[in-house]
């Protein structure tokens, strides 16, 4: 059983944050830091998801 989020934030301002996080590690150089960037972009793009975003992988068509 899933365990209730107190205060659920709204999609969008996850998704944008998401992005930005993406975005900002892509632009790092190698290393621990841009890894934990990547990690962090991954784990809010999951969050994203569960919430019923979609991220469109590149080349993909998106889901239906």
């Amino acid at each position: 059983m899933a365990r209730p989020i107190k205060n659920p934030r709204p999609k969008l301002d996850l998704e944008t944050e998401a992005l930005a996080a993406l975005e900002a590690a892509r632009t790092m150089a190698p290393g621990p830091e841009r890894t934990e960037a990547m990690k962090r972009a991954g784990i809010l793009q999951n969050a994203v998801d569960m919430q019923g975003m979609l991220f469109a992988k590149r080349g993909r068509p998106p889901k239906a």
